[in-house]
């Protein structure tokens, strides 16, 4: 049997004192694509950050697997980028972003890194946009652009937090197309918040449900089935 590539064992997130979610047990699998549901404040964005290390567990274990030997490698694509236009960066030069990792402070990006970059640009439909302001791209624009950086960081896990918040229906399946022929062709593993039940079922393979402190983890012909969303809602509703 495959060891999963996460585990969460009675993990508790949460801001200092606060517990936002308490006693989580789950795992995930390796090269699986899950969906993150649940209502604002229910703490999906709370658990994101703590799986990326952001902030600390407030009690339980978070346990990442090892991959070829080495930790696994996280990619992270945020709702929205908050770069100052007054940094006028390219779009080029947000995906090398995603090298930081590998390279260490004070040291040259290589031609090696800045030919990985262009490669991730490529792969996420963007080589147009590489000398393009990232300030002056659209939203749909932006969020290739942001899973590209991810992609840059040569993650085994990819997370992404509400990739088509904002952005019009061309430019949501555009986004959901791209992110399922990444995952076919390199088998990442993806966690993806979305509010978007519809959009969460064509894509994702399982499901995590987070509603009133509480934590659903199932497959998506289980969750998202008509009888289960209406119990969940409710319960929510109650």
């Amino acid at each position: 049997m495959t060891a999963p590539l996460i585990s969460l064992e009675k993990l508790s997130v949460g801001y200092g004192s606060r517990v936002v979610l308490a006693d989580v047990s789950l795992a995930i699998a390796p090269g699986s694509f899950t969906g993150l549901l649940g209502t604002n404040g229910s703490g999906k964005s709370t658990l994101i950050k703590t799986l990326l290390g952001i902030l600390p567990p407030l009690a339980g274990r978070l346990v990442f697997n090892p991959t070829n030997g080495h930790a696994p490698a996280l990619g992270y694509v945020p709702q929205r980028e908050t770069l100052d236009p007054i940094f006028l960066l390219s779009s080029f030069e947000v995906v090398l972003m995603g090298a930081c990792a590998r390279v260490k402070p004070g040291r040259w990006i290589n031609r090696a890194e800045r030919e990985w970059a262009h490669h991730c640009l490529e792969e996420t439909d963007s080589a147009a946009l590489g000398r393009k302001r990232f300030a002056e791209l659209s939203g749909g624009q932006r969020q290739r652009v942001l899973i590209a950086r991810a992609l840059a960081t040569k993650p085994d896990f990819l997370l992404l937090d509400e990739p088509t918040a904002g952005v019009d229906a061309a430019a949501t399946q555009t986004i959901m197309e791209l992110l399922l022929r990444v995952h076919a062709q390199h088998r990442l593993t993806i966690l993806m918040v979305n509010h978007d039940l519809a959009t969460v079922r064509k894509t994702a393979r399982e499901v995590i449900w987070l509603h009133q402190g509480k934590v659903l983890h199932g497959a998506v012909a289980d969750l998202l089935s008509r009888e289960k969303i209406e119990e969940i809602m409710e319960l929510e509703l109650h």
